[in-house]
């Protein structure tokens, strides 16, 4: 089990949040509104109302002593550097940040982010992280040992619910959506049926998305 803290907690921090939490990892979730923190807490192991940016109350909870941060801060952009800038200099061993545009992932760099993620313009674009499968849309590396796979619906999903596929079974990975034209299913149920077309949005272990990134080859 690793510990992940999450700060920002919007629509891509609260599903890493969630699913890290359901891999059976300590997450702790952190965010200025306190409607959020009410809504994600059932879904994690803690979670905080904090300001980000006061770096005595960031030092108070301890961030140092989580293997992974992830700071995922949505469109303000002084919060999100501010908040790196404070993890790294608490000593925390590995930040992941989101960013919004290559300057913002730039800055956030210089200032020492071990990752910088571009989720809101990475979705979508095919990729050819494994060059072999058609399948493979965007592979996203959260930490060394944690990843985002979006993949395409292989033709003997169909027709299946995610309960006849057990992808969490026999790959160890955790469905995060469904993305359907442009409907986006978060955190979607075990009844939920794969139709043709339809794109998965996974999170896993980095040795378990690759067997699954071998799979969609054969």
């Amino acid at each position: 089990m690793k510990s992940f803290a999450i700060i920002g907690c919007g629509r891509f921090g609260s599903a890493v949040a969630r699913t890290l939490h359901e891999l059976g990892n300590e997450v702790l979730a952190i965010d200025g509104d306190p409607d959020v923190v009410e809504m994600i807490s059932p879904s994690v192991t803690h979670a905080i109302q904090a300001d980000v940016m006061d770096e005595a109350v960031m030092k108070e909870l301890g961030l140092k002593n989580f293997d992974v941060v992830i700071v995922s801060i949505g469109t303000d952009l002084q919060a999100s550097i501010m908040a790196t800038l404070i993890v790294k200099e608490l000593g925390v061993k590995h930040v992941v940040t989101k960013a919004q545009s290559e300057l913002h992932g730039k800055v956030l760099r210089k200032i020492g982010a071990d990752k910088v993620i571009y989720p809101e313009r990475d979705m979508g674009v095919r990729v050819a992280h494994n060059l072999t499968s058609k399948s493979i849309i965007d592979y996203i590396e959260l930490s060394p040992d944690y990843s985002i796979l979006e993949i395409r619906s292989l033709e003997r999903w169909w027709g299946k619910t995610l309960s006849d596929l057990r992808l969490r079974n026999k790959y160890g990975v955790n469905v995060m959506a469904i993305k359907r034209g442009d409907q986006v299913n978060v955190s979607p149920g075990p009844n939920d049926k794969i139709e043709t077309g339809d794109i998965l949005v996974v999170l896993g272990s980095t040795d378990e998305i690759a067997k699954l990134e071998q799979k969609a080859g054969d």
